[in-house]
């Protein structure tokens, strides 16, 4: 995993995620998971892509159960767009870049926030 993805907790969830000020694609995973681990490249490739439009972090579903729960995630990988505190986007599976790229740009700002 790109050290740009960052591992998203209970302890750090409102700081990392609700109080962003970019949009965070938020990918629901699992260690035991192969559509989770077919998806990771691609979300390191985002991370590293659009660092400062956008925040991409991790949430470990087993470690973070409270977490998932709170956000209705019962399949692996959910990957979810969060805006200003708000989900704006939610997608169940795993799936193309071109396609997740699509949920995320159109909340993205056109340049990086410093």
């Amino acid at each position: 995993m790109s050290d740009r993805v960052l591992q998203a907790t209970a302890s750090n969830w409102r700081t990392e995620v609700l109080e962003s000020k970019v949009p965070v694609l938020v990918d629901f995973t699992a260690t035991w998971c192969p559509p989770c681990k077919a998806l990771a490249p691609t979300i390191d490739a985002l991370a590293l892509d659009l660092a400062g439009r956008v925040k991409v972090v991790t949430v470990d579903v087993d470690a973070e159960s409270d977490l998932a729960a709170a956000y209705g995630v019962n399949a692996m990988p959910t990957l979810m767009v969060i805006d200003k505190g708000q989900v704006v986007e939610h997608r169940l599976g795993a799936a193309p870049r071109a396609v997740i790229e699509a949920m995320l740009l159109p909340h993205a700002p056109a340049v990086a926030v410093a």
